[in-house]
């Protein structure tokens, strides 16, 4: 089913602009033992994007290059904090070299056509988002470069879903830092009048929509929140099933004017909190936040605190999180110590992988919200509550759902 579901989704996506943020089991492979659990991760500024280089032997110095979507390396989310976990690995391997491309289409030809330009050049190339998941024939075809795939499995040359021995690609739950945003939402809204903003219907941003009201109905259910999930029609997503998921949608991951109209809109029908999970398209609902009155937002896969500097306030509740830095950083190592070992993984809370921010300073929940959430993200770890994925359950019923908090 899932190689069906996966066929289908290649060639939906063909024609769509993508740049950042199922659940079928997949084997898991835990994060780095020193992994920042939940709370404490937070972004930072974005280097130039080719390290500076010193010279050494020619079979020691990595060559790694990412290629992105239009948003680039610096969108202050998904793309840089992939970028970031590279930056992390050349700290302790100066020797090491990353040129940045970015790739100006998202079109998922044009993607993989961006790989193919440079495969030659490079040891590794870490390719973030769903678009490049066609990639999988240019590996077979270079099994002596290593692939680092974020956020999509490799299709083989029949567009079905493959696991190759120079391929790492990893997905995230994103539905579990989805689910931990829409309790903080329904716990902390004045309004009552809760929403979640998306870039594309891919998976990933699918996940975070259908956790995030997961989130809501738990908390209305279990916490005695007060709170509704706002959609509008006109932005309803399509998924690459074809299915109408509702929710509300930009369109695509660059567009911060349409991201603006898009956030105005549900703050003129009361909404005073949203997820933003859109890329470059979230920049535009910010500002409609920033411009509004008691509106807040809530990041998205990495601290995004600082983008919510609003003069002497800050319109940041918290930012729910994927925790792809030390995740590249680790396949990175794995590859120059030689212990790296190709496969498709799905990252979850019980590595570490997903997560909310509770930091004091880099959020403004409350104690008793923090409380609750940090007792929820237990009962997610351990697999008492299961939020629904893309393809899997609905917000409106999933495991865990009547289970009152512990």
């Amino acid at each position: 089913m899932l190689k069906k579901v996966f066929a289908v989704m290649l060639a939906f996506t063909m024609v769509l602009i993508m740049a950042g943020c199922g659940d079928k089991e997949q084997p898991q492979e835990p994060a780095k033992e020193d992994s920042t659990p939940a709370g404490e991760t937070a972004a930072t500024p974005a280097p130039e994007s080719t390290a500076p280089a010193t010279e050494a032997p020619a079979q020691t110095a990595m060559k790694i290059a990412i290629v992105t979507s239009p948003s680039g390396v610096d969108d202050g989310s998904f793309n840089q904090n992939v970028y970031e976990g590279i930056q992390a690995f050349i700290a302790n391997h100066p020797e090491a070299t990353v040129k940045a491309v970015n790739e100006p289409t998202g079109d998922n030809t044009a993607s993989v056509q961006a790989v193919a330009d440079i495969v030659a050049d490079y040891d590794v190339i870490v390719t973030p988002g769903f678009q490049f998941a066609g990639i999988g024939q240019l590996a077979q075809d270079n099994p002596n470069v290593k692939f680092i795939l974020v956020d999509s499995y490799p299709a083989d040359a029949e567009g079905k879903e493959a696991e190759m021995d120079n391929v790492y690609a990893m997905q995230f739950a994103e539905q579990e830092s989805g689910f931990f945003a829409g309790i903080a939402a329904a716990l902390q809204t004045k309004s009552g009048k809760v929403a979640v903003v998306n870039g594309v219907a891919f998976p990933s941003n699918v996940n975070y929509q259908y956790g995030f009201e997961s989130g809501v109905n738990y908390a209305v259910k279990n916490l005695g929140a007060k709170a509704e999930c706002v959609e509008i029609a006109a932005y309803a997503g399509t998924d690459v099933t074809n299915n109408n998921v509702g929710g509300n949608y930009t369109g695509n991951f660059a567009d911060q004017a349409q991201g603006k109209v898009v956030g105005k809109a549900l703050i003129d029908k009361g909404v005073d909190i949203m997820l933003v999970a859109a890329g470059g398209s979230g920049n535009g609902v910010f500002t409609a936040a920033k411009e509004a009155k008691g509106v807040m937002v809530i990041g998205c896969d990495v601290d995004q605190y600082d983008d919510g500097a609003n003069g002497d306030s800050n319109i940041i509740l918290t930012s729910a999180l994927k925790i792809m830095d030390k995740n590249v950083e680790k396949q990175l190592n794995a590859i120059a110590d030689g212990t790296f070992k190709g496969g498709n993984y799905l990252l979850k809370a019980d590595t570490d992988s997903t997560g909310y921010v509770k930091a004091e300073g880099r959020q403004q929940l409350s104690a008793d919200t923090i409380a609750i959430l940090d007792k929820v993200y237990a009962m997610v770890k351990d697999g008492t509550i299961v939020p629904p994925s893309n393809f899997d359950g609905t917000p409106d019923d999933f495991k865990g759902l009547d289970v009152p908090v512990k």
